[in-house]
This record gives structure tokens, sequence and C-alpha cells, in this order.
């Protein structure tokens, strides 16, 4: 008896890894996993206790309730600058499952998808799930860490057929500029490519320079993906949806039907609660990770220490080239020695090495005492 090529091939994630070690190792500063710090708002919890109380435990449409559908379609042409209707929208549990669901719609067994290379881990674990190649395009540091057109023209072969684009990026926080989308877009259209937009930190900006692909041309072959795990601080209750292009729902829709049925239907009426209700929360939020990332900056500089200053997500994308011979392993005895969990550079991808990610969502004074023990820990 053998499990499949596709699960004993999945790669392990570099960041559970040191999540694993954290938590076992008790009295940590924990930096390495994006978990908001704050609370889901009150009206949201009780939009859910009030759905499950009035009998919505029951199944319901597998692309989503018909109100949260309609609201959704509402925030998309209100805050992301693109018009849509709401059979467009199917809603996911989480956003994982938004870009899932993409890479298996679009894919077939032995296609290849283009990743960004610092990117997201799960992009390649959901790759070879589908059975495809993944073919990585860097994002170099003296490009500001954002995707060249030229560099994914030399990553398109014969079987490419999608680009995963994230901005704002996790784990970099950069912002692709519009028209710097623009051309990915258009080298999309030129090579007859899908673009799987991964938007889930669209919310959490921090300088007005964010834009939605599907908004800026071409957008019968985006597919845009969100969540309201980071934006409301949902992450546990694992609701997000994505954007198909017209004419396409159906077999998206008949792929969730098969993954899941739908998602349960307590967690979509507080989603809906997050939506339709009152955003001051999202505005205090965003400000605090403003602030947050200026503060910390600041002190890393101060330090000597050289970090990539993120215009959004919840992240810093820190230098440690210098004090180690690999990013792992500066991870492991920092946390060994210094008591400080960070997720190693090398967990989003080759390019990674020589840095490390820091998670702006920790309390402020947890994540500034935890910038000052890196400062201050060197192997090398």
């Amino acid at each position: 008896m053998r499990f499949s090529q596709a699960a004993a091939s999945l790669p392990p994630s570099g960041i559970r890894e040191l999540m694993e070690l954290a938590w076992a190792a008790g009295d940590v500063i924990h930096l390495e996993v994006g978990e908001p710090s704050f609370a889901t708002p009150p009206h949201v919890v009780e939009a859910a206790h009030r759905a499950a109380r009035d009998g919505w435990t029951c199944y319901v449409q597998s692309a989503g309730v018909p109100a949260l559908r309609e609201a959704v379609a509402a925030k998309v042409r209100r805050l992301n600058g693109y018009s849509i209707e709401p059979d467009q929208v199917i809603v996911t549990a989480g956003g994982i499952e938004a870009i899932y669901l993409a890479m298996l719609g679009v894919l077939e067994p032995g296609d290849e998808v283009l990743l960004p290379d610092p990117g997201w881990p799960n992009f390649r674990m959901m790759a070879r799930l589908v059975h495809a190649a993944e073919r990585l395009y860097p994002l170099r540091p003296e490009l500001g860490f954002l995707p060249a057109a030229e560099d994914l023209e030399r990553a398109v072969g014969p079987r490419t057929r999608a680009i995963v684009l994230n901005s704002p990026s996790n784990p970099l926080g950069t912002i692709i500029p519009p028209d710097r989308l623009r051309e990915l877009l258009d080298l999309a259209a030129e090579r007859d490519l899908w673009v799987i937009s991964d938007e889930c930190y669209d919310a959490i900006t921090f300088d007005g320079s964010f834009a939605s692909p599907a908004a800026l041309g071409h957008p019968n072959r985006v597919i845009s993906c969100y969540s309201f795990s980071k934006t409301y601080a949902m992450t546990g209750w694992r609701v997000g949806y994505l954007i198909v292009p017209a004419g396409v729902p159906s077999p998206l829709g008949r792929l969730q039907q098969a993954l899941l049925s739908c998602v349960n239907a307590p967690a979509q009426l507080a989603a809906l609660a997050a939506l339709t209700g009152p955003q001051e929360q999202v505005a205090g939020m965003r400000d605090v990770y403003r602030e947050r990332r200026d503060r910390l900056v600041t002190l890393l500089e101060q330090l000597g220490v050289a970090c990539h200053r993120p215009a959004g997500a919840f992240y810093a994308w820190v230098d440690v080239a210098d004090r180690a011979p690999s990013a792992r392993q500066f991870a492991l005895d920092l946390l060994r020695h210094q008591r400080v969990a960070v997720a190693p550079g090398t967990a989003f991808g080759p390019a990674g090495e020589g840095w490390v990610r820091l998670s702006l969502a920790a309390e402020t004074d947890v994540l500034l005492e935890g910038a000052r023990r890196l400062a201050g820990f060197s192997l090398s």
C-alpha cells in the first residue's frame, strides 16, 4: 500500500516548522505567523451566533448565500474598481481555497504555472496537488522585489497556462504598481495565459498605490481571490471568495460542490455582517499595522539591520545574510537562543535565502522587543 505521488511529494511548510517548534518551546515571541492581534469585531461574532440560533445550520448554495454574493459584488465594484455581478462570486473556505479552486479550474496535469519567488509557499503546494509543474519567476531586491515582465517572459514555456500574481505580497509587502500590472496583463494576453490574482491583503495598504488587475485590462482572463481573514481578523472563520470572469462561473461552481458542498452558513452570515456593517475597525487595524511598520523599520535602521519597507500586508522582510550561513539556521538558532520565532526566507522559495519574515500582526511592544533581540544576534 502506498500514498499518491501528490501526497508523498508535497513539500513541508517552513513556516509551520517554526510554528511547531515555537509552540513547543513555551514562552516565545511569535513573529513567524500572520495572525492578527485583534479580535473579530463583536457585531460579526453576534451575526454568527444569531444565524446559528435562527436555524442557519443546514446546507446552503454551493457558490454562497445570495445576500453575501451580492454584498461581495458591491464591495468589488466600490473598492476594487471593476464591475461584476453576484453570479461571478464563489464563496470559499478562506482565501486558500479560492486560490486552489482557481488552479484546479484552469490547470491540467502537466501544465505549468508561474509562481513568485519569494512567494507564499502554499502556491507551490497547491500546484503539486493539481499535478501542475511550478516555474518560479524571481522577485529581485534590486528591482524592489517587483515582478519584471521580461523575467516572466523567460519563464513561459509551451505548457505554461497561468501566472499567479500576489499584491500586496506575502512575504514581501510589495504592491505591484498599475503600470507594471498592465505590462503583465498584456504579456498574459499575448501568451494566452490565465492570471490568478491573490489579493487577500487588499484592505491592508499604506500608500494608496494598490490596484486590482481585473480593473486594469483583460478582465476575461483574470480570476481574483480574496479573504475575510486578515481584513476583519477572521482567520479561524475560514471565509474567502473568488471572482471569475463573466461566463465562467458554472465549471468552478461545480468544482466547489465536489470539494466541500458549501462554506458553513453561520460563517457566511458573519462575513455578510463584516461587509455590510461598520468599517471603522478595518481602518483602525490598518493604521496600527502602518504604525508598527514605521516603528519597526526605524528601529532596525537604528540597529544597523536592513529591512525592505512594506507598502502593504503586515510583514517585514529582513536581511540576515551576514548573520548566519542560512536563513533556516538563523531562524532555528534565534528561537533556541533568543526565544524569538521568525519565518525563514527559504520557506518562501530559493530566492528567500538570506532573509527572514517578521509579522507586524504581533502586538507592538512584542514586535519591537523581538526586533531588538534579532538585531543583537548573529551566527557569523
